[in-house]
């Protein structure tokens, strides 16, 4: 089922943690080929989310929230 908007990111997370946990647990060769574009994906995602949070806050609060060194967080998602 789609999320609705407005949804928390907690209640995201709860979602897409159940859809992935699913998947693990399949047998079906077309789930672990789905994991694996999800993990792509989710990389992607995080690069533009720590960028988004950047640009409204700052790369020091991306690297509080990843527990990296702000160097570090600046190289990886710039």
């Amino acid at each position: 089922p789609r999320a609705a908007e407005g949804s928390s990111a907690e209640a995201l997370h709860a979602a897409a943690r159940r859809t992935v946990d699913e998947l693990a647990r399949s047998a079906d060769p077309a789930a672990f080929s789905a994991l694996l574009s999800l993990s792509a994906e989710v990389g992607e995602a995080l690069g533009a989310s720590a960028r988004t949070l950047a640009e409204h806050g700052s790369w020091a609060r991306v690297a509080e929230i990843a527990d990296v060194s702000r160097q570090a967080a600046w190289h990886r998602w710039r």
